[in-house]
């Protein structure tokens, strides 16, 4: 805990473009948080090169991704917005953990199991051990909530199993961080394959909106997205590609499932698919004009960069000592 706020920590994969489910499910909502918690948003690059990257290409998303962390309202004076990589702290206090983590832990960690078959040539030591570089990230800032998906909840438990068994050790080194349950972000659901989530990696380009896409891309997109030859707009499991339709709808304009449904009574799909292309239009218009305007703006950006390294390492340093000095390292 710094000072009267608890801390939240988080971060985002420099890799691949961030979807509107990205957006609607986690980035908007972290903006709310700001004034509730001490906020760290890392950009964690660190994790990116489990899979092999263009070094040039990491470099320039790591920034767009940052740049865009400020541009969805993410104060840099507020949050600490930094690389993962500027601040050494997270490698050092990952080997360190590695040491106090089971191998029969990592084997049971489902997100390595599907990565090594997406990346059957390249099953690398990082892949496997990447849970113990995110318990690392989670617990250098002595984090006392994470906000985390499903498909992340079995690594955070991992990271609350690692820090309860180094406190047993060695006394109340790390905050035993909780999962952060506010608002749930909303589900954004492919727009070719409704029964699963929209996603950066997609390989069909028509299944995603990238925040980034122009106004005719989005309508475009939305245009064929796939539903259902029954011809009802209605809120319910076994119409999943109209649902997730009404979900974007209900996020961008405010209204509840059950308003979408009497909006659109009687009117047909064309009309609908229309209607939501355009409310996501509304939303992502001043959040691409924020973007343009801040990627002219380096010297802010350099700044906010150089900045918040500092104040995430001067953090995580105070972390590090400790714990150093705790397992016999030389003072």
């Amino acid at each position: 805990m710094l000072g009267d706020k608890k801390v939240l920590f988080s971060g985002m994969q420099a890799t691949g473009n961030l979807t509107l489910g990205n957006y609607l499910g986690a980035l908007k909502n972290w903006v709310n948080l700001s004034d509730e918690y001490e906020c760290f948003y890392s950009v964690v690059d660190m994790h990116s090169i489990t899979v092999r990257q263009d070094p040039a290409e990491l470099r320039r998303r790591a920034r767009a991704l940052l740049t865009l962390y400020i541009a969805a309202g993410l104060d840099p004076e507020k949050n600490c917005l930094y690389y993962q990589s500027h601040v050494s702290g997270h490698a050092e206090l990952a080997w360190i953990l590695n040491c106090y983590t089971y191998m029969g832990e990592l084997n049971r960690m489902t997100q390595f199991k599907d990565k090594a078959a997406k990346n059957e040539d390249n099953i690398n030591a990082g892949l496997f051990t990447y849970p113990v570089l995110m318990a690392a990230d989670i617990l250098l800032y002595q984090a006392d909530v994470v906000p985390v998906g499903v498909d992340q909840m079995q690594h955070l438990e991992l990271t609350r199993d690692i820090a309860e068994r180094f406190n047993n050790i060695y006394g109340d080194v790390f905050t035993v961080p909780d999962a952060y349950i506010g608002k749930v972000g909303a589900k954004i659901m492919s727009l070719q394959s409704p029964d699963k989530k929209m996603s950066k990696s997609d390989e069909n380009p028509n299944a995603s909106i990238y925040l980034l896409d122009d106004p005719d891309t989005i309508i475009r997109k939305f245009k064929r997205a796939v539903t259902d030859s029954e011809a009802n707009i209605c809120y319910r499991d076994e119409q999943p590609g109209i649902k997730n339709l009404i979900d974007i709808y209900s996020v961008c304009t405010g209204q509840t499932p059950a308003q979408v449904e009497k909006e659109f009574a009687g009117k047909g799909y064309g009309d609908f698919k229309l209607a939501v292309g355009e409310a996501v239009v509304s939303v992502l218009s001043p959040l691409q004009a924020e973007v343009k305007r801040l990627e002219k703006d380096k010297a802010y950006i350099d700044n906010a960069i150089k900045n918040n390294a500092e104040k995430a390492d001067y953090f995580a340093n105070k972390t590090l000592r400790k714990v150093k000095k705790k397992v016999g390292y030389p003072q």
